[in-house]
């Protein structure tokens, strides 16, 4: 597929997604979303991408929805705008593979909730985050209100939505918004060593592992333990997990 506003491609077992929109900071509309959409689909079946990676050109991640295209919008287009943006981040949050977001710039508004969407998230010094909606008389519409207080708990997550407030990498980091803060000059290689971490190890195990996590955050603690003791035992069939113990034992590395 050819892509207007992404830059899609692969590199060993990494897959990356590039927003490609520098001249509006990467604002996305519905069809930047779905091509998101398509993009993560086509890497999630293949089989031979086990990361993924997401970033911006230029100087944000993603500054936001486009508002020229928001203005136009009635509450019906508006609904139907919500709807795609949560079912695509939803997508990203649920697919087995894990999703690194490199947050080298601006990621508010619609950045700001893809970035809660992707399992790490890696910031420039140079980032800023928020969910700045109801300086325009809204509120986040792709699950911004649900996830943000699941990452910083409920008091800090009201506090930035109330306000708009924009903040920076370090404070994010303070509050669980981010994993790291790296220079810019780095950000994509501190990624990429995450990422290449994550392929050096089983990867039905880290499959099952985000499956697991996942729903757990939203199950009672009963409930998420059971799926954890059904999830650890299933692995202990699999090739994979014979090969790392026996090459634990073996003193060498395990041939995944």
């Amino acid at each position: 597929m050819n892509y207007k506003y992404l830059i899609v491609e692969q590199k060993g077992k990494i897959g990356y997604i590039k927003f490609n929109r520098p001249e509006v900071l990467n604002a996305v509309n519905i069809e930047t979303v779905l091509e998101v959409e398509k993009a993560m689909q086509d890497f999630n079946t293949n089989k031979d991408v086990l990361v993924i990676i997401i970033t911006g050109e230029g100087k944000a991640f993603v500054a936001g929805s486009d508002i020229s295209r928001l203005a136009q919008m009635d509450s019906l287009e508006a609904r139907e705008y919500s709807k795609i943006g949560q079912r695509v981040l939803s997508f990203i949050e649920n697919m087995e593979k894990p999703v690194i977001a490199a947050i080298n710039g601006f990621a508010l508004g619609s950045g700001c909730e893809i970035a809660m969407a992707c399992d790490i998230r890696i910031a420039s010094e140079k980032a800023k985050l928020g969910q700045p909606e109801v300086k325009l008389g809204i509120i986040p519409g792709h699950a911004g209100s649900q996830r943000l207080p699941r990452l910083v708990g409920i008091g800090k997550a009201k506090e930035l939505i109330f306000t708009g407030d924009i903040i920076d990498a370090n404070e994010a980091m303070r509050i669980g918004l981010v994993n790291q803060v790296v220079s810019p000059e780095t950000l994509m290689e501190e990624v990429e060593n995450i990422a290449k971490k994550i392929i050096a190890v089983g990867s039905t195990a880290v499959r099952v592992a985000k499956t697991v996590i996942n729903r757990g955050m939203d199950s009672n603690l009963t409930t998420a333990n059971s799926y954890e003791m059904e999830a650890f035992s299933m692995l202990f069939s699999t090739d994979e997990a014979k090969e790392g113990m026996k090459a634990f034992m073996e003193k060498r590395n395990p041939n995944f």
